[in-house]
């Protein structure tokens, strides 16, 4: 199969988000992430740079942050404003809809730290998956203070998908540092 040349990892997942500063201060204060830099106003009211750069509305405007999240992951987040705007978090279900997980080394743990947190809501209990190709996975999703969808992870190694498949996912094997 063809693959894109030269390609080696993802640089970053990027979410737009409705208040930038309020997302900054949740992914650094809370999650743990650095933030790299700050961006902004991105716009081209002039012509539809845009719509033709970035698929959005010609007179959308975006101010951006970008974050280093532990130590293999970036972070971008959005906000825009534009004339035209779904100001709505997709649900998991809807086309477009998203989560983002984190590895954790205890579920339990870092979801009774994130109960603590204002705004943040833990759906549910934790769960341990009890059989199939990710037995053992450990798991719990939650919601930030403005509605996107997070999960805490924790996967053994070893997992029964591995017996019938060379490829494996990607296991952290660093922590954070420790601010």
């Amino acid at each position: 199969m063809a693959k894109i040349p030269g390609a080696r990892a993802v640089h970053h997942i990027a979410y737009t988000v409705p208040d930038l500063q309020q997302a900054v201060d949740f992914f650094v204060d809370v999650i743990g992430a650095e933030l790299a830099y700050r961006l902004g106003p991105v716009e081209d009211p002039e012509t539809d740079w845009m719509a033709r750069k970035l698929n959005v509305d010609p007179r959308a405007s975006a101010n951006i942050a970008m974050l280093r999240l532990g130590p293999n992951a970036n972070l971008e987040l959005f906000e825009y404003t534009a004339p035209v705007q779904d100001r709505g978090q997709p649900r998991n279900s809807d086309v477009g809809g998203h989560h983002f997980a984190i590895y954790v080394d205890d579920v339990d743990k870092a979801a009774d730290y994130l109960r603590r947190v204002p705004g943040v809501t833990i759906l549910g209990d934790p769960e341990t998956i009890e059989d199939g190709p990710i037995k053992g996975d450990r798991w719990v999703y939650f919601t930030t203070p403005w509605g996107m969808s997070m999960e805490l992870i924790n996967m053994p190694e070893g997992m029964p998908y591995e017996d019938a498949t060379e490829t494996r996912l990607y296991l952290p094997t660093e922590h954070w540092p420790e601010s």
